[in-house]
């Protein structure tokens, strides 16, 4: 009788053992293995198996709430939301291998905050249209992004647009959410006199989204990995211990993909009244990727002595081609997220961290039960932290400078109070052209400005 193995190494087949041992030696030791080292360039960055392990994980915590947070908003367009959280796991997972696969870049992607409220609310909700139609959108921005990357001409358009502009966007879009937090939280109401006024605070959801903001701040102040995601889960726990929710277990199997795979209306999504609607989710697209590669790239030390970001080429097509793939699964825009950082740093260098992070959110696919079980006054927090950290961008605006200011408040208050982030971009544009012309500053503006500004005047007056 053959003698039975007493070892979990003797019954792997000899080289799946080999593998399984290099691994557990590059994951105690930090040495990489031969193939980790040709893919990542480990040692030449700096780093080992080890150090971006823990940065993948860290980057994943920091940035995990979209777990929770995007399917909500995506049921809010009619989205199936089991369907809408796979589709949100396996498009931050493609685009995340993508990226760190061919660009190796610590950088990691998921369904963009901001974009999915414009989706959702916007496209879906103000303008009618379905959301099948809204991902057709979604699939040609992103197509329409890889075309840019390709021929590059992504510096063009990003040097004609003034910097004071596109932090006015940012901001607007962070306003945007913030309105969509509170109402969500209850803390703000419609009201036929005033529009809006405050919430019914003898309810307990406003008070737990209130308390859950605050707990997210505190956090992040003291630099907590995992910040938004705590906050999230903590209003969650404490929604269930008083009987607000219900949860029907932790871990299943991940719900179907069937009722949003492939479903997108790419035919629908060519009327011409949508073609401002293409181009707000690429331009905002456009701007958020570029400004989170370049800070993630510098916080890495990954820039070039003359200031250029090597494989940016390849970044920003890792990044269109995640929304194409994330709109064919069912999500809106996939992009680069500025949690990166925090993977950066816990010593995250290269491609690994960002396939890491890519795997965590493959696992996060059999924790359904728990994302379904949020409720929507527990992520809002997370939303308006979010919104916080985007207004961030009008401390930059000359405020003396009316010919700036002016556009610049314009084009933030435009998007809350329109509930569209499109008709903020295009009174942006048109307020910044038209101000700078009349105060005779109009050496300041590019030809450029000029077309877009035109295109919008005929885009508000006739397809509005």
């Amino acid at each position: 009788m053959a003698d039975k193995p007493d070892t979990l190494s003797a019954k792997i087949h000899p080289v799946l053992r080999i593998s399984y041992n290099a691994s557990l030696s590059a994951l105690l030791t930090g040495k990489p293995p031969l193939m980790l080292e040709k893919l990542f360039k480990l040692r030449e960055n700096g780093s080992n198996v080890r150090t971006e392990v823990l940065a993948g994980v860290t980057t994943f915590l920091t940035m995990a709430y979209i777990i929770f947070v995007n399917p909500m908003m995506m049921a809010d367009a009619g989205i199936d939301p089991g369907a809408a959280f796979v589709a949100t796991c396996l498009a931050a997972a493609i685009g995340s291998l993508v990226m760190g696969l061919w660009a190796n870049y610590p950088i990691a992607l998921a369904p963009g905050m901001g974009l999915n409220a414009f989706f959702s609310y916007t496209v879906v909700g103000s303008m009618g249209y379905s959301w099948q139609v809204a991902l057709g959108a979604v699939f040609l921005s992103g197509f329409l992004f890889f075309l840019l990357s390709l021929f590059r001409i992504r510096e063009w358009i990003i040097n004609s647009i003034p910097l004071p502009l596109r932090s006015a966007i940012a901001a607007g879009i962070g306003l945007f959410l913030a309105l969509i937090a509170l109402k969500s939280a209850g803390l703000v109401v419609d009201h036929p006199a005033t529009l809006v006024a405050l919430g019914d605070l003898s309810k307990p959801e406003p008070l737990l989204a209130a308390a859950g903001f605050a707990v997210i701040v505190a956090l992040a102040y003291r630099k907590v990995t995992g910040a938004v995601m705590i906050g999230i889960l903590l209003i969650t726990a404490i929604s269930f211990i008083i009987g607000l929710s219900h949860i029907n277990g932790i871990v299943s199997a991940p719900p179907s993909l069937k009722p949003t795979f492939l479903e997108l209306d790419i035919k629908g999504a060519l009327e011409v009244g949508l073609l401002s609607v293409i181009f707000a989710f690429l331009f905002v697209d456009l701007f958020d990727t570029s400004g989170t590669l370049i800070g993630v790239a510098q916080k890495a030390n990954l820039v070039e002595p003359d200031g250029k970001m090597p494989r940016l080429g390849r970044a920003l097509m890792a990044d269109s081609t995640a929304t194409m793939a994330g709109a064919a699964l069912g999500t809106s825009t996939t992009t680069s997220y500025i949690e990166s950082t925090a993977g950066i740093s816990a010593g995250g260098r290269t491609g690994l961290t960002a396939c890491v992070v890519a795997l965590l959110f493959l696992l996060s696919m059999f924790f359904s039960p728990l994302a379904t079980a949020v409720p929507g006054y527990a992520t809002a927090p997370a939303l308006l932290f979010v919104a916080v950290l985007m207004t961030h961008g009008l401390v930059q605006i000359n405020w003396d400078d009316l010919t700036e200011a002016a556009p610049v408040v314009v084009t933030a208050l435009a998007m809350p109070l329109t509930f569209s982030i499109a008709n903020g971009i295009a009174l942006g544009f048109i307020s910044w052209t038209l101000i700078k012309v009349l105060a005779g500053r109009w050496r300041d503006l590019n030809p450029s400005l000029y077309i877009l500004a035109g295109l919008f005047v005929i885009k508000l007056a006739l397809f509005n």
